[in-house]
């Protein structure tokens, strides 16, 4: 169903929007890392990736007692390039808010 109605319909959420170019920058985030980047609740951030996961957008992996998040191999690459481009013209709040060289992990 990757159709760019379908994949238009997801980014017009300024939450999701917002998780997938994050995700798109920084390949793989956990909840804590995007509550704390978005300043949004747990709950919320939660809702939206199982959203994006059951769209096949996101998938996750499990480490340790954490569940990182990042955008699945199976996304097209033409989703990935509108991603790119819209991080790079974005002024949405949080998307640099992560320095790339001093982020840190979740404790494990």
């Amino acid at each position: 169903m990757n159709t760019p109605v379908w994949f238009f319909k997801l980014l017009a959420d300024e939450t999701r929007l917002s998780i997938l170019m994050l995700l798109a920058r920084y390949e793989e985030l956990c909840v804590c890392e995007l509550v704390e980047t978005l300043h949004l609740s747990q709950p919320k951030i939660s809702r939206h990736l199982a959203l994006l996961k059951q769209s096949g957008l996101v998938s996750d992996s499990r480490q340790g007692h954490w569940v990182y998040y990042g955008l699945s191999a199976t996304t097209p690459q033409w989703c990935r390039e509108i991603l790119e481009t819209s991080m790079h013209n974005s002024h949405l709040p949080g998307i640099a808010r992560i320095p790339i060289n001093s982020r840190t992990r979740c404790p494990q």
